[in-house]
């Protein structure tokens, strides 16, 4: 039954008063957090109920003379607030030109990458029957949307490139099982979250991801450590800073939760709750271990020592030496698969990159081996968030400390309201994947003795593309990316000359040069010059009567602000192709993008904090 709007606003007082009298008790945080929470559902409801009405008193004679003069309201989705409600806001959904450049630019980058280790690609559905998706992903199911096509059938979008991607996978194994057994594939497509967005760090409701799997049985950690040496090659061939890869493994976990006193039936649940730990103090994951979960207070003491440590090979030297960790299967088999991966990744040249952490648990539950994500210095809030003070960021690259990734900050509001700063909000993780070895199984069926009819061990990792761009757009000055590949702008003084310009063009394009002319009979020369600067064009080919009565033409450098070159070097009209593509074989056409401006690796008061442009932040939420 929908609540009056009446009895709505009044709730909300009342909830409001409540608020206000926990805070004058100075009552735990988790409780006001609980009650605001409750606060902002409400306010929530009030302005869907708001928003029904509004569209249901618009009268006939509006309607029809919005017809008849046919216009219409470019409407984007509606964007959660950040004060319980939502807001059909008047924002961007595009890209633009110099944005795409960069967007393209780590495309190109990560294919070329996934590529080398000879990957090939496929493309799957973007959306699968629900009762396939749904039970896949832990606590994180209630992020997927779900759809309902004409026919009544229940759909939902795909949440990532692994589950959603492995329905047809699986037919395609299953149906092709004697070639494809082993197989290395890619895929770059978008997906869906269900999610409150934060705009300027890449987190959106629908964001491009970058997926790469190993399929196939192979020896053990092989493919898993050549996974990792690619995670670190994309990141580094990325430029997006430092970082770091924290890596765990599911059995290690499920071996402390075992020993801890953790029953079966609660291991994945305290498992999710372990996850939260990068963004929640260890205080609030404790309570809901014991309070959510129902997990006695010595078990969750018991877990809180483990989960705590973090290092490199010194934490598996440790957890070898724990002789009650050793003597659990689980935890066994966890450690030896470490012990020998560590050794791959040494070989590999990335074991640098590492940080064994055990608290990353992954909370989607088909991982069923190691688990690992990518983090960098803009992954986590800042660590100080006084106001008016630029917060100081530190970062170390080997062993990050929870200070460093600022674990456990909450992200804040703005003052005086409930709206959500998103300058305390982190990127995320980059990066993440694991071991899982039963999924594909679980979607071919099962024989007479109820076993899978195929079972086809896989080891993956995705890459954000949304969180990866919003990184680098923030190194890049905009205005100094070329946006397109233009080689050679083909201009005329003294006269139009356009179908000279016509000519040459056409020349340079049957050669392979990338080339333009403007679209006008008789252009100024200065328009022509403004538009070689303005689209950072390299090089101009200048046409005049009296050069073409000689048989020549002139070519210049536009990057090349001194006045040595004069008005361009003068060639022979017949050399024009062969000079250009001379001069771009020797290197000198500018790359798309420029080096990145300097960012203090410490960013201290006075020094402006790297934030996106003014546009990103307008764009709409996805």
């Amino acid at each position: 039954m929908v609540e009056t709007a009446d009895v709505l606003i009044a709730q909300i007082k009342e909830q409001a008063d409540k608020i206000r009298a926990l805070k004058i008790q100075k009552a735990d945080n988790s409780i006001i957090d609980a009650e605001v929470l409750v606060q902002n559902e409400l306010k929530q409801q009030l302005a869907t109920l708001r928003t029904s009405q509004l569209h249901a008193g618009d009268s006939a004679e509006k309607k029809k003379e919005k017809e008849e003069k046919g216009s219409f309201v470019l409407k984007t989705p509606k964007v959660h607030n950040g004060r319980g409600g939502f807001d059909h806001q008047r924002v961007l959904d595009y890209y633009n030109d110099k944005e795409m450049a960069i967007r393209e630019k780590v495309f190109s980058t990560i294919t070329s990458v996934f590529k080398r280790h000879g990957a090939v690609t496929i493309d799957t559905p973007v959306f699968e029957l629900k009762e396939i998706l749904s039970g896949k992903y832990g606590e994180d199911s209630k992020l997927i949307y779900d759809l309902k096509d004409q026919g009544g059938e229940e759909c939902s979008l795909r949440y990532d490139l692994t589950v959603s991607m492995l329905v047809p996978f699986a037919r395609f194994l299953a149906m092709n099982g004697k070639e494809y057994q082993n197989f290395k594939r890619y895929h770059i497509a978008k997906v869906y979250r269900r999610d409150q967005p934060a705009m300027t760090k890449g987190r959106m409701r629908d964001g491009l991801v970058d997926d790469f799997d190993i399929a196939g049985t192979y020896d053990p950690m092989v493919p898993d450590a050549e996974i990792l040496r690619i995670l670190c090659e994309t990141l580094s061939a990325l430029d997006v800073g430092k970082y770091t890869v924290k890596i765990n493994h599911r059995k290690i976990l499920d071996g402390i939760f075992e020993i801890c006193g953790v029953p079966v039936d609660k291991i994945r649940p305290i498992s999710s709750a372990v996850d939260k730990l990068d963004k929640l103090p260890w205080e609030d994951v404790r309570k809901e271990m014991t309070e959510e979960k129902g997990l006695s207070t010595g078990s969750a003491d018991a877990i809180g020592e483990y989960v705590k440590l973090k290092s490199g090979r010194e934490l598996l030297d440790r957890l070898v030496a724990d002789h009650k960790l050793v003597a659990n299967p689980s935890a066994k088999k966890g450690l030896d698969d470490m012990a020998l991966l560590f050794r791959y990744l040494e070989v590999l040249g990335v074991m640098d990159k590492m940080s064994f952490d055990l608290s990353l648990a992954r909370g989607l539950d088909y991982y069923t081996g190691i688990i690992y994500e990518a983090v960098t210095e803009k992954s986590a809030p800042p660590t100080s968030l006084t106001l008016g003070h630029i917060p100081t960021i530190s970062f170390s690259l080997l062993q990050p400390t929870p200070s460093e990734l600022a674990e456990g900050k909450r992200p804040t509001t703005k003052k005086d309201t409930d709206e959500l700063d998103e300058s305390t909000v982190g990127v995320g993780s980059i990066a993440a994947g694991g071991r899982y070895d039963e999924l594909v199984g679980m979607f071919s069926g099962k024989n007479k003795k109820g076993e899978a009819n195929l079972r086809i061990p896989c080891v993956g990792v995705s890459i954000g593309v949304e969180r990866v761009f919003s990184i680098l757009l923030a190194k890049y000055r905009t205005e100094e990316i070329k946006s397109n590949e233009v080689e050679a702008f083909v201009m005329a003084v003294g006269d139009g000359l356009l179908e000279e310009r016509m000519a040459v063009a056409t020349e340079l394009w049957d050669n392979g040069v990338k080339a333009e002319y403007m679209f006008k009979v008789k252009p100024k020369p200065q328009n022509q010059f403004d538009a070689c600067d303005k689209h950072q064009i390299p090089f101009a080919i200048i046409l005049g009567p009296d050069e073409l009565a000689r048989g020549e033409a002139r070519i210049k450098d536009m990057r090349a602000k001194d006045k040595s070159q004069g008005a361009g070097e003068i060639v022979k009209r017949a050399d024009v192709v062969k000079e250009i593509k001379k001069r771009i074989a020797a290197g000198a056409v500018a790359p798309p993008m420029p080096t990145p401006s300097t960012v203090p690796a410490v960013v201290g008061e006075g020094v402006p904090f790297p934030e996106l442009k003014n546009d990103l932040i307008l764009r709409a939420a996805r």
